[in-house]
């Protein structure tokens, strides 16, 4: 196949690919598209192409992302895109070699996951009963934090929910998670009793919209963005508003945060690490171990608070 005239026309083409061939999901397309595009600013002022670079030119680009201050997670992410563009390319009979083949990453930085204790969850939980402008917005609210403590679900699996997933009080919810897998992951009563009280609330309010001669949604939670759905970034901002109100430091609340605590609780009150893994959808169990060690760090934490000889310790000092 012959290669695309500009680089533009390169990573247009290997992102169709990658989500025709490989059912990418749409962040990840996003995040492919931002990185690589940035490869070609440095390269235009370089004066070279995603067809002429050669290994010493990535080394270099990537020097020059160090040189910024950029972290190592985003060098780590831009360096995955090289590689997995020049690997398309070689496949595709764009270039002969792969000029990325070789070059090893800075690596991700292991920090442990933040994540927030029962009783901080309960206020959160409490806060979206009374936050909202109208009755509708509270119990809205209501379902989404349920939802996102009960099943660990990532923000963008939960906004984009079809409303047919929830329907007859189900006591399981089928997610179609990345790479278009899809798991069950079971309600806890609250977060049934939720769902439940906001269908009722969502098809009244849809049933109108109908009437008015509006389409029908096929989302659970329908809005008027170009998704068709409420945004990643409204729930962002949602959930900040729910930890001012229920007295939670605003910077330790993300929907993310959510997501850790479901696994790290389950983790604290003896499930196998295995049923998290597929609670959460990791590819890998090894990212589901980080949570061991987030239990390991509060264990300790909790022993030297509370241990006599730690006490008399730092009583000593």
């Amino acid at each position: 196949m012959r290669a695309p005239d500009d680089d533009l026309q390169w990573i247009s083409t290997f992102l169709d690919a990658q989500a025709a061939e490989l059912g990418a999901a749409h962040n990840t397309l996003l995040a492919y598209g931002r990185d690589l595009r940035n490869v070609t600013a440095w390269m235009a002022h370089k004066g070279t192409s995603f067809a002429q670079m050669q290994q010493s030119d990535i080394e270099a680009y990537l020097i020059s992302c160090d040189a910024e201050g950029l972290s190592r997670a985003t060098r780590a992410r831009r360096l995955s895109a090289i590689k997995q563009i020049y690997r398309f390319a070689f496949e595709e009979g764009w270039r002969q070699d792969n000029p990325a083949l070789q070059i090893k990453g800075p690596g991700r930085e292991k920090s442990l996951p933040k994540t927030l204790d029962e009783n901080e969850v309960d206020r959160l939980l409490g806060a979206a009963r009374t936050v909202g402008r109208t009755e509708a917005d509270r119990l809205r609210n209501t379902c989404l934090m349920e939802l996102l403590y009960a099943t660990g679900m990532r923000v963008s699996e939960l906004v984009s929910l079809p409303v047919s997933a929830a329907r007859g009080d189900p006591n399981m919810l089928l997610i179609l998670g990345k790479g278009g897998k899809e798991r069950m992951v079971p309600l806890s009563p609250p977060a049934r009793m939720a769902l439940s009280t906001w269908i009722e609330v969502r098809d009244a309010v849809e049933d109108k919209r109908e009437g008015q001669g509006h389409k029908p949604s096929r989302f659970l939670f329908p809005s008027r963005s170009k998704e068709g759905h409420l945004t990643r970034h409204r729930f962002y901002l949602l959930i900040k508003e729910l930890a001012v109100a229920g007295g939670v430091s605003p910077e330790k609340v993300t929907p993310h945060t959510l997501r850790h605590a479901f696994a790290t609780h389950l983790l604290q009150n003896g499930a196998d690490l295995r049923a998290i893994q597929a609670l959460l959808g990791h590819a890998d169990i090894a990212t589901t171990e980080i949570y061991t060690h987030v239990l390991d760090a509060r264990l300790a934490e909790l022993v030297h608070r509370h241990h006599p000889l730690a006490t008399k310790d730092d009583d000593s000092q």
